[in-house]
């Protein structure tokens, strides 16, 4: 299954209900595992984010309708990468001309 890395920083309004966000987390969850996939990973960070999350997702689509769901709810705005393990990644460049 595809892996995806969330880059995850508070809003005005997700700061301001800060105390909601094991909930907000859960719902996440929930959303995720909605659309086939999963949460794997979630790390609270210092610096320009606020949460990294690794998921996994049957596809970009379904990702992109997570994402989408879960940032409709206004708390927070999320950048998300779309991450290749290594032996993928070293696959791909082997295959380079």
């Amino acid at each position: 299954m595809p892996s995806y890395i969330m880059l995850i920083k508070w809003t005005q309004a997700g700061i301001e209900k800060v105390k909601d966000t094991p909930q907000r987390i859960e719902r996440t969850r929930n959303t995720i595992k909605s659309v086939g996939g999963e949460l794997k990973e979630l790390y609270f960070t210092f610096g320009r984010y606020d949460i990294v999350a690794i998921a996994e997702a049957p596809s970009d689509e379904a990702m992109g309708k997570a994402v989408l769901i879960i940032g409709s709810a206004g708390a927070a705005s999320i950048e998300t990468l779309k991450a290749f393990p290594e032996t993928n990644g070293i696959e791909i460049i082997r295959g380079l001309p």
